[in-house]
């Protein structure tokens, strides 16, 4: 419902104060951003925060302490599909609903999966590398890559908007794709874990990241996956830690992995990573395409705006009422 006084909406996303307002201001809503961007900053800007717009890096976090510091906040709409900065637990607590812009960029991750398997399959970006230090690896550059991607079986893990995309565009070149999701769904080869683990070429991961996900792809996991394998992160780093992941490297189990997430984000700059060869580095930006940030930015004004206006909003994860209601 509306009132007299406008909604008052807090913005975190680490975007120039000129530019939030322009963009999200025909909302209706009252706009503020917080005075710095730390846990001070934060809580002090969420004391009069009826909506939260929330931060994409993650470095802004609706955490317990956060939602105890909001006793006005209705609603947290977030400008992204994870929502694991978020303590959905004590949002759902607090009576707040928390919202994602659910298949906003689907299709950019996933050709940004397809092109990074490509890649690290090629030897592309090793090739570059060496050839720009003034090498001319041509006979190594076959033996080292893993070969032709068509044919090879895909495994995906996660059959969201994000890994019905990643099934489509895989199968589309030529690969036999096989899925586990923690849904099964009414198409698709469907196979456990484990198994699906022990007969792909490639892993690519697609899932949320949750307390269920976290650690999924540990060492034993990826010890179940043939010698020589790819793998394909576009998801959440501690999906799979990158530890196990670098010991999975360094023993050949893995041929090549291609990341565009990590335990810590940035990456640190004397992380392991960073210096394998055998590792495509992306810096969280498989979604980051033009269309899929339109994408985000509509979807984000039109569920502000139903608040505003009274309407049902779209993309509640956490169970809650639709219909955001002032406090």
């Amino acid at each position: 419902m509306t009132g007299a006084l406008p909604w008052r909406m807090l913005a975190l996303p680490p975007l120039g104060e000129d530019l939030i307002r322009q963009v999200f201001g025909p909302t209706g809503a009252e706009i503020a951003v917080p005075a710095a961007r730390d846990r001070d900053g934060l809580h002090a800007a969420l004391a009069d925060a009826d909506l939260v717009l929330g931060d994409f890096t993650g470095v802004l976090a609706m955490d317990a302490a956060a939602v105890a510091a909001a006793p006005r906040l209705a609603f947290v709409q977030m400008p992204s599909v994870g929502v694991d900065s978020c303590d959905l637990d004590a949002l759902t607590a607090a009576g707040v609903p928390v919202a994602n812009t659910a298949g906003a960029n689907a299709r950019a991750v996933a050709e940004w999966a397809l092109a990074a398997a490509l890649d690290v399959s090629r030897g592309l970006t090793w090739a570059d590398r060496r050839m720009r230090a003034g090498d001319w690896p041509q006979l190594e550059t076959s033996p080292r890559a893993a070969g032709e991607l068509a044919d090879r079986r895909v495994g995906v893990l996660g059959m969201g908007a994000i890994g019905t995309e990643v099934a489509r565009l895989f199968e589309a070149i030529g690969c036999t794709v096989a899925y586990w999701s923690r849904r099964r769904r009414p198409t698709g080869v469907y196979r456990e874990l484990d198994e699906l683990l022990a007969t792909s070429d490639v892993v690519v991961i697609c899932l949320p990241l949750t307390a269920d996900t976290r650690g999924l792809l540990d060492a034993r996991r990826l010890a179940l996956m043939p010698d020589g394998a790819l793998l394909v992160n576009s998801a959440r780093g501690g999906i799979a830690p990158d530890d196990a992941v670098l010991a999975a490297l360094d023993s050949g189990k893995l041929a090549a992995a291609a990341l565009d997430v990590y335990d810590e984000e940035p990456l640190p700059e004397d992380h392991p990573f960073r210096r394998h060869d055998n590792v495509l580095l992306s810096p969280h930006a498989a979604g980051a395409t033009r269309q899929a940030q339109l994408n985000i930015i509509t979807m984000v004004l039109r569920n502000v705006t139903a608040v505003v206006g009274g309407r049902p909003v779209v993309n509640v994860v956490n169970g809650l009422d639709t219909v955001i209601r002032r406090r």
